[in-house]
Parts: C-alpha cells; structure tokens; sequence
C-alpha cells in the first residue's frame, strides 16, 4: 500500500473542501504539512491528483479515480471506529439503514419506534432508494445495513430473509367484473396494467416471473410508489401489482379487489442485506435481533388471521 491513513484522510479533506487551507483547518494541522502529504503521494504514485489554480483545487482524472476508492475506503474505517465506540451498552452510535419507500412505511416504522424508545441516544439515519441503489451503499459502506425486496444475488452481500410477502394485482369497481372468478397470466398481459418504475426489484421479480411462461407484459402506467399503485387502481386507471401484506387496509374497505390468479406468483420475501466481510455495528444488530422479536411474537396472530378480500 502506497500511503498511509492518515496520508489518505487528508487527500479525502482536500479533495472534499477543494483547499488546501481549508482541508488544513479542518485537520488541525499545518498547510505546508498538507500540501507535503500530497505531495508525498503523488510522487508514491506517479501522478497528479490535483490542479492547483489561484482559486484552490480540483481533482485531476487520476484524482477523481483515486478518490472514489478512499471515500469507499474511509466510509468502512469509520464504520470500524464507530463500533467500538457504540461497545459500551449502546450508549452512542449510529443506526444507518437502507429502505425502500414502500418497505420503510408499511414494514420498517413500527420495529424503528421500538428500537429509538429502547436506544433513544442512538442516532437514526435513514436511506430510501431501490433494491439496486442500496445495495451499492451497502458494498460502499455508506449504510450498515439495507432492508430489500429479494431475491438479491450478490456474492459480496449475506441476506437474510426477514418477511415473506406475496405480488397481487388490483383493480377498482372499473375492473371488478374480472375477479367474480381466476385470472390467467395472459389474459392479466392484456389489461392495462399499472406497476412500479422498471428499476424496482418487485416489478423485475413479478415481469421475470411471467415472462418465464412465456408471457410478455407491457405497462401501460408506470409509478414511483406503491401507494400510488393503490390509488390508482381505486379510481379505475387500470390494474395495478401490489404487495398483498401492504395493501389490506385498501383490501378490507374494499376501496379495491384482488384479482384472484389462475397461476398465483410465487411467494417472495423481504430480507437484510450487508456486507459478509464485516460484521453488523452492534446498533444494527440489536435492531435485526428486534425486528426479528417482533415478527416472531406477530406470527400466531398473524397465521390466525384470515384475511378476507370482496369477490
């Protein structure tokens, strides 16, 4: 390894402040001992990471490369300091979570509330984006810890499957002469059909799904939330594919119907997902073991509740 760490902190300060002065102060140490560091290191490395201007600096090519790895690098190191220092009974510390937007109202929230009255000096940091996104943050060390549609295939990831959930379609009173008896897939395909952007790993799961019978769908609305997929199904848009478990309040008031399904879609779930070469923070892994708890003291009410849909 060429350099060292603290070589590297400040490479990442004056890369970040974009000023050597600036990168100083926040350090604490001199400017000329800064700019001796890079210095340093650009003659280890053989090239220039900086263009030095009268109005401070930028990253050359061969800086902006170099630079992406040491944020990637230092993210990891502080996540190791962090751990230490959230050894002592989870007095200090950070949570810092991953989550969809779907997952993180219907799923996330209450296991969340149980965790901040437990730990409230525990700070809480919350990231939304899809499945993708937060798995690139978690290989980043950006977040501990995401929570994901499955399936998720990733050598670098250990997942944990958490909640088991199940793809539905939907529709409003519009629709509703289709569900007095089961659906095909194709006949499903030749709706106008309402589902999550492309990017989302639910919509990957459900198209791949169908696709594998030889069925190709097409969607006429595409949407950024599942709430919206429910709304727009109830004002007749078309049918929308929802996630069953978060989808009963709109379900029991029969503000929408289910499309009962000739070939139902094959069970999914909902899991953890972080890094296999480093273990959980222990403010993550108390928050797993809670989660964990609380689905397992749910699952009798849970399996004696029958969930009643209009047909």
């Amino acid at each position: 390894m060429r350099g060292n760490l603290e070589t590297y902190r400040i490479f990442a300060e004056v890369a970040r402040r974009r000023s050597f002065s600036a990168a100083a102060r926040v350090l604490y140490i001199s400017q000329p001992a800064v700019s001796l560091a890079i210095m340093n290191l650009e003659k280890e490395l053989g090239c220039r990471l900086f263009i030095r201007s009268p109005k401070g600096v930028s990253l050359t090519y061969e800086g902006q490369l170099l630079h992406e790895y040491v944020e990637s690098a230092l993210n990891l190191v502080n996540m190791g300091e962090t751990k230490i220092s959230e050894l002592r009974n989870l007095e200090a510390g950070e949570l810092r979570i991953g989550v969809g937007d779907t997952i993180s109202r219907y799923f996330l929230l209450p296991h969340l509330v149980q965790f901040h009255q437990v730990y409230p000096k525990i700070n809480i940091r919350i990231i939304n984006r899809t499945t993708p996104e937060l798995c690139s943050l978690v290989k980043s060390g950006e977040i501990d810890l995401a929570i994901c549609n499955l399936p998720v295939k990733d050598p670098v990831l250990k997942v944990k499957k958490c909640l088991t959930v199940h793809d539905i379609f939907v529709c409003g009173d519009r629709f509703r002469d289709i569900c007095r008896s089961p659906v095909s897939l194709e006949k499903i395909a030749s709706l106008p059909l309402i589902f999550l952007e492309k990017k989302s790993n639910s919509r990957q799961y459900v198209e791949e799904y169908i696709l594998s019978r030889g069925i190709k769908i097409n969607a006429g609305i595409e949407l950024g939330s599942h709430d919206l997929l429910l709304e727009f199904a109830r004002f007749n848009f078309g049918v929308a594919c929802v996630i069953e478990e978060f989808s009963r309040e709109y379900l029991e008031k029969g503000l929408i119907w289910k499309v009962e399904l000739t070939e139902p879609i094959p069970e999914r779930a909902i899991g953890f997902c972080s890094l296999k070469s480093v273990p959980l923070s222990p403010a993550s892994a108390r928050f797993v073991e809670i989660v964990e708890k609380g689905l397992a003291e749910a699952s009798p009410a849970g399996a004696a509740h029958t969930h009643q849909t209009k047909t």
